[in-house]
């Protein structure tokens, strides 16, 4: 299979660096900026990875724009690393071309556009997936097995938290109607996380505060279970805050936790010794996610371990927590 990475900012780079890792997976790319399109990615930069300055573009396709690819029979499916504003309408175009289509998160700038893009894929009879990579983490992937396993008994209260400065590498990112805002991009990881984990809460309410002028958008969350709170909070700091992510859940036997800066989440039980929670191997959580892509989309299969439609949730409920936030921190039923 052909899979054409669309756009070459640093999660677009970051989406190459993990799919060039992968068996039999052949690649194309998209980018107006010609130093890219030779494999020069020293300009790239972000919050998480690095890159290698070149890369070696001699079995790559590569394409300066969007309807180009389109039209190339031999590419398969497309991995759309652009501006949340773009996701809807390129999606739609690709569906209606007949490609599979990987799109970043979040999936939309609301649930209506998300609807419509899971409406398209319907119609294509194409594989659609957001790219909720934190699924796909294997820190995350060690928690969900944790819970789901019925090893953490029942569970009494969860957090977890994302926080980095305003980004420098995006000027789009600042612009809320190009990405939705800090919150909005930033801490969709751990909305998407809880309904994944526990499902939708009952209730939600949220305060914080927004001044994208001065790079703020912060918000503390909680997210109200029959019988727990999950707490979510984060956003854009002030100018050279590192980013950083984190997780605590409490249940029955333990408490398990986890900060980026760790290998593995920890895990505390009375009357042990605390202990490391390896994965069964380790894994680049982005090489998993497109590989997981790629194998559905060449059969043609829906990606039940991260399907569109938890993504069109993730994207109601951010909306739901941020007006929540404007209204003072109002306790709003989930409706969704």
């Amino acid at each position: 299979m052909t899979l054409a990475i669309v756009g070459l900012g640093f999660m677009g780079a970051t989406h190459l660096k993990a799919a060039a890792g992968i068996p039999g997976l052949k690649l194309a790319v998209v980018s107006r900026d010609d130093k890219k399109l030779k494999g020069d990615l020293s300009e790239v930069a972000g919050n998480m990875t690095g890159f290698d300055s070149q890369m070696d573009f001699s079995a790559v396709r590569a394409y300066r724009s969007f309807p180009e690819v389109l039209l190339d029979p031999e590419v398969e499916a497309v991995d759309l690393c652009l501006p949340t504003a773009l996701h809807e309408s390129f999606t739609i175009e690709a569906l209606r071309a007949g490609k599979h289509v990987l799109v970043e998160k979040p999936m939309g700038l609301d649930r209506a556009a998300c609807e419509r893009m899971i409406e398209e894929a319907q119609k294509a009879n194409r594989v659609l997936m957001s790219a909720q990579v934190l699924r796909f983490f294997p820190a995350y992937a060690s928690l969900k097995n944790w819970i789901e396993t019925g090893r953490a008994g029942n569970i009494h209260a969860a957090g977890f938290r994302r926080r980095c400065a305003a980004p420098g590498w995006g000027p789009w990112l600042r612009d809320k109607t190009q990405s939705g805002g800090g919150v909005f991009d930033l801490l969709i990881h751990d909305i998407d996380m809880a309904q994944f984990l526990f499902g939708m809460p009952v209730s939600v309410s949220a305060t914080g505060h927004e001044d994208l002028a001065n790079q703020i958008d912060v918000l503390v969350a909680q997210l109200f279970y029959p019988n727990f709170t999950v707490n979510i909070s984060g956003g854009w700091h002030h100018e050279g805050f590192p980013f950083s992510m984190e997780f605590s859940v409490v249940g029955d036997t333990g408490t398990m936790e986890y900060h980026v800066r760790d290998a593995h989440p920890t895990l505390y039980q009375a009357g042990q010794a605390a202990s490391e929670v390896a994965p069964a191997e380790a894994v680049d959580g982005y090489r998993a996610e497109i590989e997981y892509f790629v194998n559905c989309a060449a059969k043609n299969e829906r990606p039940v371990r991260c399907l569109p439609e938890d993504s069109a949730r993730a994207v109601a409920l951010a909306q739901l927590l941020l007006e929540s936030r404007s209204r003072q921190g109002e306790k709003l039923l989930c409706q969704i």
